[in-house]
């Protein structure tokens, strides 16, 4: 069996329990942080006891558990930081104040490289697609690796739920619609991590996910995206 150009280690941080991913490229052993919302010595202690070099940050929206503290942990490293679209510039410029309400050390920033649909990321040799999928927050975009069948998808579907749409700027009919016309394209054998909980299937989420399984949406008229 050929082996994978890709690995991933979940690091719950912030008293969210938000999944910050470490990726890398097994080949080059180069790799990113996508979401890294806190905890940077629990972070940077994981990729060490990984051997990976990190070479940037990736982000999937703005809000404070995703990317409270990417910041810092971009200026410690000397990384630039990647993402999200830029209609979550109204998330990131009110991070400080965020902070003060949850709890959290929240600092503003300007990403090096805001992300639109059609671009494409590297982690060492390997490339993902962004997608970008509206609706839990205005910006928020998703990392496919069409090789791996392998997606990051930030708080848009989650394990048996999907994203909260009772935020300012939130669509509860634009989450929807990003994943039945982003996500499920990309093939229901493809696994997924998720912002939250325990990473899945697609094909699973079809079946059973009371949100949006099949059966759930062709009972709201809602196309399946096949």
């Amino acid at each position: 069996m050929t082996p994978s150009p890709i690995r991933a280690a979940i690091v719950p941080v912030t008293p969210l329990q938000q999944n910050c991913t470490l990726l890398w490229c097994t080949r080059t052993m180069r790799g990113a942080f996508v979401d890294p919302g806190g905890d940077l010595d629990r972070l940077r202690q994981a990729a060490e006891q990984n051997g990976v070099t990190i070479e940037k940050i990736l982000l999937t929206h703005g809000h404070i558990d995703h990317c409270g503290e990417a910041k810092p942990l971009a200026d410690a490293l000397r990384v630039p930081i990647e993402g999200p679209h830029e209609a979550d510039r109204f998330w990131i410029a009110r991070l400080d104040e965020d902070g003060k309400r949850w709890g959290l050390r929240g600092v503003p920033f300007e990403p090096d490289r805001w992300l639109v649909e059609g671009d494409q990321v590297t982690v060492g040799e390997v490339a993902f697609d962004v997608y970008e999928t509206p609706g839990h927050t205005p910006g928020h975009v998703v990392f496919h690796h069409p090789g791996t069948k392998f997606a990051l998808v930030g708080d848009v579907l989650f394990a048996g739920s999907v994203g909260r749409t009772d935020f300012p700027l939130s669509n509860h009919e634009a989450l929807i619609d990003s994943i039945v016309t982003k996500l499920w394209p990309m093939g229901d054998d493809t696994s997924f991590i998720p912002g939250h909980g325990q990473p899945g299937r697609f094909g699973q989420e079809r079946q059973t996910n009371p949100f949006v399984a099949d059966s759930v949406l062709a009972g709201r008229g809602v196309a399946d995206g096949r």
